[in-house]
């Protein structure tokens, strides 16, 4: 039902109408690797076997997209009668040793946290990432601070629900290779990260993640783990994902928003002047003419 309030003296102008509307989809999936369970999480149905690549190497369960050898999905059929795909088996590759699961989230995730499934902050901060530090790739300003909004024309969910979360990954020139939406930032990030090892490489050196809503300390871990060394997000970052940026060598940028965004570590991959302002948290970048 929509309803709209009149204000002041109008209140009593206030009307109510039925009429449909479209909401963002959440079900659970379930994935297994070598016929353990993984993960239950909360997610948006599609691109699934790229949500869990995504998910298996940013937790560091595998060493590469070639460890999988095949994905097998186990379909139920929805309350609409319409195929779901409830869970996800992953066979390993020959060689490939099982995953050790100690310690890991082996339970289920929500859709609005993904760290919470963690046996604690200190266990996902273990794992570590590639080597930033020698990515030297340069991302223009300008290119930089367009990301957002070819994200946000590719997000043709969001366009009719206003409910998702998008990724995106871009290469240096600010050309976007992929975008994905999910009920979930993490899903939505997983979802990108499995796409591009299959089909761009691993790591993924010389790329720019790009996210629709903050920086979390999660989503600097995947980006970290997957080798990306400029994480941009339209909103703020979180203190975790400023310090774990700071450590890894990456490149953060938050706010990002034409025709201005803050840069909270790595600045020496952005092609622009920039002067730290003394007692903010990052650096201002001079309003782009």
């Amino acid at each position: 039902m929509h309803v709209r309030v009149g204000g002041g003296a109008a209140a009593s102008a206030s009307t109510a109408s039925p009429r449909p509307d479209r909401v963002a989809v959440e079900e659970p999936l379930e994935v297994r690797v070598a016929g353990a369970p993984v993960v239950v999480t909360m997610r948006t149905p599609g691109h699934d076997e790229d949500l869990a690549l995504g998910f298996l190497l940013t937790e560091g369960l595998l060493p590469g997209p070639a460890a999988v050898a095949r994905t097998t999905a186990c379909v139920d059929v929805g309350v609409d009668g319409e195929p779901l795909v409830g869970s996800l088996e992953l066979a390993l590759a020959g060689g490939v040793p099982v995953p050790d699961l100690e310690g890991r989230r082996t339970f289920g995730m929500t859709s609005a946290c993904g760290v919470c499934g963690s046996a604690s902050v200190d266990a996902v901060r273990a794992r570590t990432g590639t080597n930033l530090w020698r990515d030297d790739v340069v991302v223009d300003a300008g290119v930089l601070v367009a990301l957002p909004d070819r994200l946000r024309e590719a997000q043709r969910v969001f366009a009719s629900t206003g409910g998702l979360h998008a990724a995106g990954l871009a290469s240096a020139d600010g050309t976007v290779l992929v975008v994905r939406e999910d009920v979930g930032r993490h899903n939505a990030v997983d979802k990108v990260l499995g796409w591009a090892a299959r089909e761009v490489g691993w790591p993924l050196r010389g790329h720019v993640l790009v996210v629709s809503g903050r920086a979390s300390f999660e989503l600097a871990q995947k980006a970290w783990m997957a080798g990306v060394p400029v994480l941009a997000a339209v909103s703020a970052p979180s203190s975790l994902a400023v310090q774990l940026a700071r450590e890894a060598g990456m490149t953060l940028a938050g706010f990002v928003r034409a025709p201005t965004f803050t840069l909270y570590a790595g600045a020496q991959r952005v092609g622009v002047p920039h002067e730290p302002v003394p007692g903010d948290h990052g650096e201002k970048v001079a309003p782009l003419m």
